[in-house]
């Protein structure tokens, strides 16, 4: 089968046997301009199919509308995203906003809610669960918003107990109806929230009984998290390796954590842990953010060139390519995946089979 213009095999063996320069910081590919799609293992091959399509369907250079969430919804096609951080008569902002594909066109289009300081959202009934991440003033939380206008808003949750979350990061639904969400500190480095007042932490929020509970810690900088398929297996991203000093989100540190745990879900006096924390993968380029599966138990995460993808057994076996990396991504229907560039958004297009574990459409 020839291979289509947009994609590149790299031979991971010769590679391995090389002896390159000592490494530095990587500048954009001299092939793959435009983006496109690198094949490490043959696996990728089932995965993007004969005809992989990558595009840039959105552009915005007044500030980083692609940021985070990434959620799509089945019933409109509409995917909505936060923003970075960017300033407006000196404050700190961060913006909601929506896509959709219209007849002219992709439209992106700006929403106003009080969700403070968005980040990760995830689809929970009827509308989408959002992590705020708040301000000095307000505790944010895990806030629900309608996804019609006027985009109401009710708060799920704002505490552990009496004590504020740090910085609600990135969140995702179990079948059973309970919340699984991180609590980095990135909201304190970044001179948006006021000093912890609880460790970097996993939580589980039980919406029917009021229940939070503590599942995880020791992660440096816990961010991104999805359940396998089959919800055996939870992935939880480390982004250790990008770190806040002073108000500043960017400071890259090569020998931290840029890692994927693989942890084990088990059951215990009628309640679920999470055992076994392993390393499943590090990423060699960036950090990997955003994090998600298809329903074969491919791994996918936004890192500092792209969408990385692993095998269930922990091989990165292919990329999304595009200069400037992903914090974060979804997947669309019949194999697309949206990713989001900070000033671009790009949608990839697989095989229809590929599909996303969170929605399996």
């Amino acid at each position: 089968m020839a291979l289509p213009e947009n994609c590149e095999v790299l031979a991971r063996k010769e590679i391995a046997e090389s002896k390159p320069p000592v490494f530095k910081f990587r500048s954009p590919r001299d092939t793959l301009i435009e983006g496109g799609f690198i094949i490490i293992g043959e696996e990728f091959r089932d995965v993007i199919g004969p005809k992989p399509e990558l595009e840039c369907i959105l552009r915005n250079d007044k500030y980083p509308f692609a940021h985070e969430a990434g959620v799509y919804i089945e019933s409109t096609g509409e995917v909505f995203i936060t923003s970075n951080q960017f300033k407006v008569n000196g404050e700190k902002k961060i913006q909601l906003s929506k896509f959709q594909k219209q007849a002219g066109g992709w439209e992106c289009i700006e929403i106003e809610t009080d969700v403070l300081m968005g980040n990760g959202g995830v689809n929970y009934k009827d509308g989408i669960l959002f992590c705020a991440q708040g301000t000095f003033t307000d505790p944010g939380g895990l806030i629900f918003m309608e996804p019609t206008p006027p985009y109401k808003t009710r708060t799920i949750l704002s505490n552990y107990h009496g004590r504020w979350f740090n910085s609600v990061n990135d969140v995702v639904i179990h079948t059973d109806g309970s919340i699984w969400f991180t609590d980095p500190t990135y909201g304190f480095e970044q001179n948006i929230r006021p000093h912890p007042q609880l460790p970097r932490q996993v939580y589980r929020y039980d919406p029917k009984t009021g229940d939070i509970r503590a599942v995880a810690d020791g992660i440096c900088r816990p961010n991104g998290l999805c359940f396998s398929p089959d919800e055996k297996t939870m992935y939880i991203t480390d982004t250790d390796g990008v770190h806040g000093i002073g108000g500043y989100g960017g400071v890259y540190e090569l020998n931290r954590p840029a890692s994927i745990y693989a942890f084990d879900i088990i059951e215990r006096h009628g309640a679920q842990f999470l055992a076994n924390k392993r390393l499943f993968a590090f990423a060699d380029d960036g950090i990997p953010d955003g994090i998600k599966c298809d329903l074969d138990g491919n791994v996918y995460s936004g890192c500092g060139d792209g969408v990385h993808v692993w095998s269930p057994g922990g091989s990165l076996i292919g990329k999304i390519y595009f200069p400037g990396g992903c914090a974060n991504f979804c997947f669309g229907k019949d194999g697309e995946v949206f990713c989001l560039n900070e000033s671009k958004v790009w949608r990839a297009k697989f095989d229809s089979k590929t599909k996303g574990a969170l929605l399996r459409i």
